[in-house]
């Protein structure tokens, strides 16, 4: 006889024990092969703000219920569990709530652990870090080092995207819709000393070896876009009585010859020089409005074109002509040379601007090879007109020709440029990683040496961001004033910190060695378990900090730290949990659920299922409380199976057994394939049927507990302490199945009349042709259809349908 279901006692008591036990420690096991080792990671959390959201668990669980799997298919699993803990999120929260960031962070921590503890996901605990431990940003600071010793890490004062709320610079991965995407502040422009971390220099291969990973196609467009590799030439304009070269690139130098002005950025450096006097009051009023507007809001192709003469001119290297020479903030000088040839007839912004200000617009590209009246730029390709001796010729081919010639020339060369910019990586904030580097009066930027390391982040009175450009940091004189490493003499720490993709950058390695004081991780460590083979996430990740943990690990693969020349082999992404009504949970629309309260009211395993029952794992799906009462119903009537009698020595139902085959292999392969609201409608039928029987066989039971284990592992393991068995589930192995015992024995065949459905019958799967049509034609529905009809012939697929062609007959 069973017990009630009392989920909180259940819960609690094995959640103890697994505790106590150890029961989800894992180790480097030599003895099991490499095609059993498994890294399975989740997307770890910002533990900010009070706790976690109902959105959260469904990726934990999603990664939880197929290590469970896996462990029970022999293999040895990684599934470890950390806090992304400094940067602007925990920062943020701190100056809200009046306290500390370690303070809060660190109760915060706490609050999130409690959380994803008592929903029973199988984390090794003894491997979790914190991205703001010491001795977790001691080997963030190594990795720093070592690109600043490569040249990968350098300063440089340039204008950032800045956020006056949160007193900080951004990346331009940071800005959205010209907004800051952690306030929604309108982002200024400011020029400032940043740290910059050459990402550029990967671009190719961040870019090539997409091709070698499994992840969403949507994800790597997103990634591909961003870096944005363009393949065309470089041509040098000379500047007419001005001893200088205009450099600029384009991917289409078969349209030379339709160029008709040229666009400078605002802050290209030869705009001082080449301005006329009566056009310099103009241009500088210009320069400034541009300075204000982010790099988004400047290239919208739907805003109004603007612009100011220089009053200067170019001379075309193709025709020499003259041509004039603009400013305007839709060209930046972050990208290519800064620089445009425009060409108004076969670029679209190019095509407004010329309109706007009354410039040529002189055709060179046709689709026939004819000219005719253009109404709109023609950006597509086709042949060369009004191009002297290149007319006729395919655009393609143009496109080499002529690019070989103006090699020959001494004018120009055969390029590749991308738009991906090297990353803005110092931040003027707090709570982030001390940067480990001193500014010393004699030496210039000096490298604190590796066994200085970790450079801890001070004590300090106040936190909040100053606002001037300059860190909280640069407050705090004795800690700021310092001896150079190099030379003993007088200097001044760097005071910016890291962004706060930098702990995450490498997360993934340390788990692999955690408690390691002298390496980020040992060799052995990261050659068994890396690469990851899950990663599980939020798509809202796609381009910050997946692009930026590919970059640096492809850095350690060339200083041959790691063996891998990806971090993150799967990739799959989960959709959101939405309110009841379809929208994205939040507090100003008040439909936060915490998964508190519904394990609270439902229990853990109740909130897994359902979560896992809502639908597809990478589609958005809205909450719905009269769901998550009919999944616990489920598990309680999975529970009161054990009211029936339960003996080993009882007959096995053939059915049942055919049954429960079938229910293995089901949803063995839908966990395997990530599609757990099928394995889980499979169990449900599997359920009811047990329910009819009075009698179960002790060996169906337990097979059954262990295929609903990975799913709901707290009543699992209670139920199977009622079998008489020991625990943990979790350490039995998965049952297999005879593939001949999960076929159906009976299949539903369609009887047609003159391809209209009338009837389906159930047959033996094993049914002849000729069998199927007798059956089908003696039934007595087919019977009464086919009175008064003339049968002209009978059309059959084994195993599918029988159709019968008639016609009245008349009398």
């Amino acid at each position: 006889m069973s017990k009630n279901y009392d989920f909180l006692t259940i819960e609690k008591k094995w959640r103890e024990y697994w505790d106590q036990h150890k029961i989800f420690k894992v180790a480097e096991d030599p003895s099991i092969p490499e095609d059993k080792r498994l890294y399975v990671l989740d997307m770890f959390p910002y533990p900010s703000g009070s706790g976690l959201h109902v959105g959260h668990p469904e990726g934990y669980t999603a990664t939880d219920i197929y290590c469970r799997y896996k462990k029970m298919s022999g293999y040895n699993v990684l599934h470890p569990m950390g806090f992304d803990a400094f940067g602007l999120p925990a920062e943020n929260y701190a100056i809200q709530t009046g306290t500390h960031p370690s303070e809060t962070t660190y109760k915060n921590i706490d609050h999130f652990r409690g959380q994803i503890k008592a929903l029973g996901f199988c984390y090794d605990w003894d491997r979790e870090i914190s991205t703001c431990d010491a001795d977790y940003y001691k080997w963030t600071q190594w990795i720093f080092l070592q690109l600043f010793k490569k040249g990968l890490a350098y300063e440089a004062q340039m204008p950032i995207n800045w956020c006056p709320k949160c007193g900080t610079g951004l990346a331009n991965e940071e800005v959205k819709d010209g907004r800051c995407d952690r306030c929604d502040t309108p982002i200024e422009r400011k020029n400032i000393r940043q740290w910059i971390l050459k990402i550029t220099a990967y671009a190719e291969r961040l870019l090539k070896d997409l091709d070698v990973l499994d992840w969403n196609d949507s994800i790597k467009l997103m990634q591909e876009n961003w870096i944005g590799k363009s393949e065309g030439a470089e041509v040098d304009f000379e500047i007419s009585g001005l001893n200088e070269k205009l450099r600029v690139f384009t991917t289409r130098p078969d349209t030379l010859f339709g160029a008709t002005y040229m666009v400078l950025a605002p802050e290209h450096p030869l705009v001082g020089k080449l301005t006329t006097p009566e056009q310099k009051k103009a241009v500088e009023s210009y320069i400034k409005e541009a300075s204000r507007k982010s790099d988004l809001q400047r290239t919208e192709l739907n805003k109004e074109k603007s612009g100011v003469f220089t009053g200067a001119y170019a001379i075309n290297s193709v025709n020499q002509k003259q041509i004039p020479i603009w400013i305007s903030d839709y060209v930046l000088i972050s990208y290519g040379t800064g620089a445009i040839m425009a060409v108004p007839a076969h670029d679209e912004r190019d095509f407004e601007f010329a309109k706007k200000f009354g410039l040529p617009i002189i055709q060179v590209v046709s689709k026939d090879g004819s000219s005719y009246e253009l109404q709109e730029a023609e950006s597509t390709e086709g042949f060369a007109i009004g191009s002297g001796k290149y007319n006729g010729m395919k655009t393609a081919d143009f496109k080499k020709a002529i690019t070989e010639d103006l090699e020959k020339q001494g004018k120009g060369k055969k390029t590749i440029n991308y738009k991906l910019r090297d990353w803005v990586f110092s931040r003027q904030r707090y709570w982030g990683e001390p940067i480990p580097i001193v500014h010393c009066e004699k030496c210039g930027i000096v490298p604190l040496e590796e066994k200085d390391l970790p450079l801890k982040l001070p004590e300090v009175k106040t936190y909040k961001p100053t606002g001037t450009g300059e860190s909280p940091l640069a407050l705090i004189e004795d800690w700021v004033n310092t001896t150079c490493p190099k030379c003993g003499g007088r200097a001044k720490r760097e005071t910016n910190t890291m962004p706060q993709w930098a702990g995450s950058c490498w997360y993934y390695i340390r788990f692999t060695d955690p408690r390691n004081d002298k390496d980020l991780a040992s060799k052995s460590s990261m050659e068994y378990w890396l690469p990851v083979d899950l990663y599980i996430g939020g798509a809202e990740h796609a381009v910050l900090h997946l692009l930026y943990a590919r970059f640096w690990h492809k850095f350690l693969y060339d200083s041959g730290v790691v063996n891998t020349i990806e971090p993150f082999m799967t990739l799959r992404n989960q959709g959101m949990v939405l309110g009841e009504n379809g929208e994205k949970m939040s507090k100003s629309r008040g439909n936060v659920i915490n998964p508190d309260d519904v394990i609270a009211e439902h229990g853990a395993d109740t909130l897994r299922i359902y979560e896992m029952f809502m639908g597809p794992l990478s589609a958005d799906k809205p909450w719905n409380t009269q769901g998550i009462i009919g999944l616990r119903r489920f598990l309680e009537k999975v529970f009161r199976l054990f009211d029936k009698e339960i003996e080993e020595s009882l007959p096995v139902n053939d059915s049942i057994n055919r049954l429960l085959h079938k229910t293995i292999k089901i949803v063995g392969e839908r966990i395997d394939s990530l599609e757990f609201n099928t394995a889980i409608s499979q169990m449900m039928v599997f359920t009811n049927a047990l329910q009819k029987e009075e009698k179960i066989n002790k060996s169906i039971l337990r097979d059954f507990v262990k295929i609903l284990h990975p799913f709901a592992p707290f009543v699992t393991e209670e139920m199977w302490e009622m079998l008489g068995e020991r625990p943990s589930v979790l350490k039995t192995k998965w049952p297999s199945y005879r593939e001949e015992l999960t076929q159906d024995e009976k299949i539903a065949i369609a009887v047609q009349e003159n391809g209209k459905l009338r009837d389906t019958i159930f047959m033996s799967k094993d049914v002849t042709k000729q069998e199927m049509e007798e059956i089908a034609l003696n039934s007595d529905k087919m019977k009464k259809i086919l009175e008064n009809k003339e049968k002209i012939k009978v059309i059959s697929v084994p195993g599918k349908v029988v159709n019968v062609v008639t016609r009245i007959v008349t009398a």
